[in-house]
C-alpha cells in the first residue's frame, strides 16, 4: 500500500527535499507577504495588543513558523525598528494601551458555526493610557524576532533562524504552514478516528487528507507560546471537505510528485486545529481580521502623496479581495490572553470554494 504521508515528507523535508534543499515559496507561488509591506504592519499592531495584553514584558516574541525566505519576518522586524526611530508604534487607542472592542466569538467549532465569547472591556483611565503609550512606543526596543525553517536560514538583519517551535512570550505566527505538513490519505470508507469525527461524509472511493498530524503540531504551537498564536491558512471546514492535495511549481499549480520537484499542499481543517488546540480562539476571515487591525486602503493626499496612497490602497485590496487572499482563515488562540483584547467581535470565517479547485 502507498504511503502518502511518508512520501510526501519525504518530498518536502526529506533529503533533496522541496523545502530542505532550500527551495523558497517566493520562487513558486505568490504569498500575502510577497504583495507587500501591509500584512506584516497589521501583524504588528496585534503583536502590540498581545503586548498590552501580556503587561509590556521585558522581552516581547514575534515567531514565524514556516518562514520560508523569512519575508515576514523581517518585514516585521524593519517596521518594529522604523517605528523605534520615528516614536510610537501606533497612535490612537492602540498606543495608549486602551482596546475597544465588542464580544469575541471564540470556543468550540461544530459544523463551521461558533459560540460568543466575553465583552471587552472599554478605554482605561489617562493614567493607564499614558503607562500604556510609553510602552507600546518600546516595543521594538524589546522585540525578538525568529523566523523557524527547515530549510537553509537566509541571513536578515534582526532575524534569528531555528529549525523548531521555540517556547515564547508574545505572537506566534504559522503563515502557510499548517497546510505543508504531510498528512495520511485514505480511501472511503475509512474507520480512522479523526474521519469519522472530522470527515464524516466521506464517500466510497474518495480520497481524503487525514488531518491529524496539523492538529497535533497546531496544539504544540500554541502551547509553546504565552500570548497569542496565529494561524493564517486556506481551507475547510467539515460542512465542506473535499480532497485537495495538489502541488506548485514555478508559479503554476501541477499534478502533486513525490520527487522533490515541487511544493506539496493540502487545505487546513480549521475547525479540527481549532479543537486540537482548544482555549479561547476564533477563526475569522483575513479580509475582516485586516480591516479590524486598521488596512482599509483608503485613498488621499495629491502628488505623489496620492500615489503612493493608491498603490497602498491596490496591495491591501489585494489582501483583502474574498476571492483570493482575502478569503484564508485566520484561527487565533489566545494562551493566558483573552482574544476578545486582540480583535473585535467579526463575523465567522467561511470556506472559499473558489479555493478548492485543483486545476
Amino acid at each position: 500500500m502507498f504511503d502518502w504521508e511518508a512520501a510526501w515528507h519525504a518530498a518536502l523535508y526529506g533529503p533533496g527535499g522541496f523545502f530542505a534543499r532550500g527551495e523558497k515559496p517566493s520562487a513558486h507561488f505568490r504569498t500575502a507577504p510577497l504583495v507587500g509591506p501591509e500584512l506584516a504592519e497589521a501583524l504588528l499592531t496585534l503583536l502590540s495588543r498581545v503586548d498590552a495584553a501580556l503587561g509590556f514584558p521585558p522581552v516581547v516574541d514575534f515567531v514565524d513558523v514556516g518562514a520560508g525566505g523569512g519575508e515576514l519576518a523581517f518585514a516585521v522586524r524593519s517596521l518594529a525598528s522604523a517605528s523605534l526611530a520615528s516614536g510610537p508604534l501606533a497612535s490612537g487607542p492602540l498606543a495608549s494601551g486602551s482596546l475597544t472592542s465588542g464580544s469575541l466569538t471564540s470556543g468550540s467549532l461544530t459544523s463551521g458555526s461558533q459560540a460568543s465569547g466575553p465583552q471587552a472591556s472599554g478605554s482605561q483611565e489617562s493614567g493607564s493610557q499614558e503607562s500604556g503609550s510609553q510602552e507600546s512606543a518600546s516595543l521594538a526596543a524589546r522585540l525578538r524576532v525568529t523566523a523557524v525553517e527547515v530549510g537553509p536560514p537566509v541571513e536578515l538583519p534582526g532575524v534569528r533562524w531555528t529549525s523548531s517551535v521555540p517556547p515564547c512570550v508574545g505572537l506566534l505566527v504559522g503563515h502557510e504552514w499548517l497546510d505543508a505538513i504531510p498528512c495520511p490519505v485514505v480511501t472511503g470508507p475509512s474507520a480512522d478516528p479523526w474521519i469519522t469525527r472530522w470527515w464524516p461524509a466521506l464517500a466510497d472511493g474518495a480520497l481524503a487528507e487525514v488531518g491529524a498530524p496539523r492538529d497535533e503540531a497546531w496544539a504544540a504551537a500554541v502551547s509553546s507560546v504565552r500570548g497569542a498564536a496565529l494561524a493564517i491558512d486556506y481551507g475547510h471546514l467539515v460542512s465542506s471537505r473535499r480532497f485537495t492535495l495538489t502541488g506548485y511549481r514555478g508559479g503554476q499549480q501541477v499534478e502533486p510528485v513525490f520527487d522533490g520537484s515541487c511544493d506539496i499542499t493540502a487545505h487546513v481543517a480549521f475547525d479540527a486545529c481549532a479543537a486540537a488546540a482548544g482555549g479561547d480562539f476564533v477563526l475569522v476571515s483575513q479580509r475582516d481580521a485586516l480591516r479590524a487591525l486598521g488596512l482599509s486602503g483608503a485613498v488621499g493626499g495629491s502628488g505623489w502623496d496620492w500615489l503612493e496612497s493608491a498603490a497602498r490602497a491596490g496591495r491591501i485590496a489585494e489582501l483583502r479581495d474574498p476571492s483570493g487572499l482575502g478569503g484564508f482563515g485566520w484561527l487565533l488562540h489566545g494562551n493566558g490572553v483573552a482574544v476578545a483584547d486582540l480583535l473585535p467581535e467579526l463575523p465567522p470565517w467561511r470556506p472559499n470554494p473558489a479555493s478548492f479547485s485543483t486545476g
